[in-house]
């Protein structure tokens, strides 16, 4: 239940925004099931609209889900300070607002990091944990470089991107050691060759998590639940139920 000292504002039909510590966050919610609350966390540059899609009616009918606009992104608030773990604070205070003491996390991409970072440093509060096409936070053999802002209006701070660039070239040490931190059940979604990613990064993920697997959609390379959304709302929906 949602906690009515800090009840959210609706602020048109589908989106509504908390208050969570140092940012207001929009946010959209679906379905009432009795099932652990799903907290839906999208790639960097996108918001909670990405979501929409096969696995919201696979999930709705049992569970309450939840897709928030992450910190500089869409209608939330766009600080200009954007580091990982400034992120996955804020995060932990939009479930805090909003009363989620236990959730289910399922992240893509960027996403995916906030969502494992959090079932680091809040282990008991993460039941299960969905990571679609996560990066490892490992120095890279080849530095990325800090791109140049494009032309034309975005959907989120540039800055997010700068600066989870400078973090992937220089992470900290422990996001790495501490995924063995991760007490819940945890599956990966890999997207299979058509992704940029290193598959066998992901493998070398789960490896460091006591309770975790992967698992390979063929075709969905980077973005598996757009490219091949049924077969994620399956995939995700049957680990869910296990």
């Amino acid at each position: 239940m949602t906690d009515t000292s800090n009840a959210p504002t609706t602020t048109n039909s589908e989106t509504r925004s908390v208050q969570a510590g140092r940012v207001q966050l929009a946010y959209r919610t679906w379905g009432g099931g009795e099932g652990t609350p799903v907290v839906l966390l999208h790639a960097l540059g996108e918001d909670g609209e990405d979501w929409r899609g096969p696995l919201l009616s696979h999930l709705s009918a049992e569970h309450r889900l939840y897709a928030p606009d992450l910190t500089g992104h869409g209608a939330s608030d766009w600080p200009g300070t954007y580091g990982l773990e400034q992120q996955r604070d804020d995060l932990a205070a939009f479930l805090d607002a909003l009363a989620l003491d236990r959730v289910v996390l399922v992240g893509h991409s960027y996403g995916s990091i906030l969502a494992y970072l959090l079932a680091q440093e809040q282990p008991s509060r993460v039941v299960r944990l969905v990571l679609e096409e996560p990066a490892p936070l490992r120095p890279l053999a080849v530095p990325l470089e800090v791109p140049e802002r494009p032309a034309g209006r975005l959907l989120f701070d540039w800055e997010v991107k700068v600066q989870f660039t400078q973090e992937r070239n220089s992470p900290k040490p422990d996001w790495w050691e501490r995924l063995a931190d991760i007490t819940s059940p945890a599956l990966l979604v890999a997207g299979g060759p058509e992704s940029h990613l290193a598959q066998r990064d992901m493998e070398l993920m789960a490896e460091r998590m006591p309770d975790a697997r992967t698992v390979t959609v063929e075709g969905g390379g980077h973005l598996v639940h757009e490219e091949r959304p049924r077969e994620f709302a399956a995939t995700v929906g049957a680990f869910l139920a296990e």
